[in-house]
């Protein structure tokens, strides 16, 4: 579990949800039934708060704190409604940018896409639920404050995200060593979405076939794939290398 501030108790949690606070996670004791843990879990699912089931062993150092089955970590950063931040960020941008993450789970990553977002102008941060990095101390220092300045949304489906930003007609790119296309070779349109992926799986099959378009990196032969905040430099700078022109 993270180094956050922790909060122990079902009661707890569900005034925490119930007050708005920026819960990044919460642990629930695996079997654990009753009418009052099954309303944790349902105000959980209702507000897309991620939430994972462990062993009571996972939970055995906070014996002491009569945390009934449940710990949540707070976050330090407050994430903002996926339409809110999409609607934000084009009325306050003639060219907005946004940043979608698939399965980057090093928090220290995260961070440092964060750092040139900010540097960049970037209007918005959406990683999933699931399968994500916790935004946690790490990911701040990283991003040398850049997690403060870029808006970030979380939520349930990267697909869901696409298609409200493709219904804005924002520009879908997904960067992928597996497209035939370069990146230099592709205009990029004021408006765009860019898709990242881990460097071990990628972009997941279906979403890059939602996709408006796919690109790749020029590299050696030797090289399979760049550190992914690396290539998200890239492609963010390449956009500002076109608008300047």
């Amino acid at each position: 579990m993270e180094n956050n501030i922790e909060i122990y108790g079902i009661h707890a949690i569900l005034e925490a949800i119930a007050s708005e606070t920026n819960i990044e996670k919460v642990w629930l004791l695996k079997g654990n039934r009753g009418t009052l843990f099954q309303r944790l879990e349902q105000s959980l699912r209702e507000n897309n708060i991620p939430h994972s089931y462990v062993p009571k062993e996972r939970l055995e150092r906070f014996k002491n704190k009569n945390n009934q089955g449940a710990v949540a970590n707070i976050s330090k950063i407050k994430f903002v409604e996926i339409e809110n931040l999409i609607e934000n960020g084009f009325k306050n941008s003639e060219s907005p940018t946004f940043i979608l993450l698939d399965g980057i789970t090093d928090a220290r990553n995260v961070g440092a896409i964060l750092r040139t977002c900010a540097a960049t102008g970037v209007n918005g941060l959406i990683i999933p639920q699931t399968g994500s990095a916790p935004i946690n101390d790490a990911t701040i220092k990283t991003s040398a404050g850049g997690a403060f300045k870029v808006p970030i949304s979380r939520v349930s489906h990267l697909k869901d995200a696409v298609y409200l930003l493709q219904s804005h007609k924002a520009q879908i790119i997904a960067v992928s060593e597996k497209s035939d296309d370069n990146l230099f070779d592709l205009k990029i349109k004021k408006a765009s979405a860019i898709i990242l992926g881990s460097e071990d799986k990628g972009i997941q099959k279906g979403l890059i076939k939602i996709c408006d378009t796919s690109v790749k990196l020029p590299m050696e032969k030797d090289i399979d794939s760049l550190n992914v905040s690396v290539a998200c430099g890239v492609v963010l700078y390449e956009k500002i290398r076109q608008h300047n022109k």
